[in-house]
């Protein structure tokens, strides 16, 4: 049986709140040294990874100020506090934000670039009409280990949109995540042709603005509406009960491609949609995802009803290992290959539940955080934040 606990965590709590710049500096220096081990990081990955030099990387990170800009003035302000309060160059951290585009644009030019590391196995469950059922949403994040020293959970609380609670790198603006509507966000990286780096909205900013979202619709229209810059899965429920999972490729409207999936949505990192038409260089990239994908398929098949406690078990599941869907490094690939589930997540949206692993859900215990004090939604805590202990400071550290 999967072990669920209330005890603190491992990884660091940040609480922000006020304007965007205020939220961005109370971030930067909650987390900072989180933050400046991000850049060193990343300065490494690109260098190996994309050929790129910490200069080059600053120079493409430069193209996508405009494209930020246009599209919503917050983010900047919202990186340029990050940059504020972890005592970084806001280039620097526009740098991290962009590092999707930077690294999935060097997989699509040439089939001699890196295949990078694992990637994430994410999945939405909504009840029919009357079933009383639990709205789901959740993931296995599976990024570069490098990742388990830089993970907080990040909660904002906001006058100027619906409050949210997201787990992501520190200096990042948004990954997995729930908002005070009642909206959740799991996600999964994809790569084709068209992944080529040209300047757009980039991936991670596109992630903070869904959370600004308060319906399904609302983020399917946000997805609509600027010329994306990366290929990505983006998987939005809400506690309604409604659900869309969107493949999207670089460009405008026309390279949205919504999937049918009725009440269970499963997703991994390869193009699904009959109507896409381009090249899915993801499959090369990642050739375990059709594998997980089928694994959680079968695995799911006839049970009924799915609950959180079934999917916690899922998503520590070891066939195909060490490429499943709870991923470990392979001490055979590369060091920008390698690639480990860094933290799991399970969401109820109805009540603002959230259950996350900190690191690889077949060792690391979930923890049930009760947000419904910081999202609404359910019992009040009187508080908010994290069940059983104090959300205010960091809850520990891993190393």
């Amino acid at each position: 049986m999967t072990q669920v606990t209330d005890n603190a965590g491992r990884y660091p709590w940040v609480r922000v709140n006020g304007d965007p710049r205020e939220r961005g500096r109370s971030y930067g220096e909650q987390a900072a040294d989180r933050v400046r081990r991000s850049v060193a990081a990343y300065a490494e990955v690109f260098a190996r990874g994309a050929g790129l030099g910490w200069g080059d990387v600053r120079e493409v990170a430069r193209r996508f100020e405009a494209p930020i800009r246009s599209f919503g003035e917050q983010y900047l302000e919202e990186l340029r506090g990050i940059a504020e309060g972890a005592d970084v160059d806001p280039v620097d951290i526009l740098a991290i934000n962009v590092r999707t585009e930077i690294m999935y644009s060097a997989k699509a030019r040439t089939a001699e670039a890196a295949r990078g590391p694992r990637e994430c196995t994410a999945f939405a469950v909504v009840p029919t009409r009357w079933s009383g059922e639990p709205v789901l949403v959740g993931q296995n994040w599976d990024w570069l280990p490098h990742s388990f020293e830089t993970v907080v959970v990040l909660e904002s609380v906001r006058d100027d949109g619906p409050s949210f609670v997201t787990v992501v790198e520190a200096g990042l603006l948004a990954k997995a995540g729930m908002n005070a509507a009642g909206l959740g966000l799991a996600t999964n990286a994809l790569a084709t042709a068209w992944d080529r780096g040209e300047p757009g909205v980039p991936y991670h900013v596109l992630l903070r603005a869904i959370l600004d979202c308060e319906t399904v619709t609302g983020a399917y229209a946000t997805l609509q509406r600027a010329w994306r810059s990366s290929s990505a899965n983006y998987l939005v429920a809400h506690a309604d009960g409604s659900v869309l999972d969107v493949e999207a490729a670089p460009g405008d409207f026309s390279r949205l491609f919504p999937l049918d999936r009725g009440a269970l949505h499963l997703h991994t990192n390869h193009f699904v949609s009959p109507r896409f038409s381009g090249t899915d260089v993801s499959l090369w990239a990642m050739p375990d995802s059709p594998v997980r994908l089928n694994r959680l398929r079968a695995a799911v098949g006839g049970r009924a009803p799915l609950g959180a406690e079934e999917f916690m078990t899922l998503l520590g599941d070891h066939a195909g290992y060490p490429y499943s869907i709870c991923a470990h490094p392979d001490e055979a690939d590369d060091p920008t290959e390698q690639g480990a589930t860094v933290a799991s997540v399970v969401m109820g949206l109805e009540d603002r539940t959230m259950w996350l692993a900190d690191g690889q859900p077949c060792s690391v215990p979930y923890r049930r955080l009760d947000l419904s004090g910081v999202l609404g939604g359910g019992r009040p805590t009187g508080e908010g934040g994290l069940a059983g202990a104090s959300s205010a400071g960091a809850a520990g550290s891993r190393s």
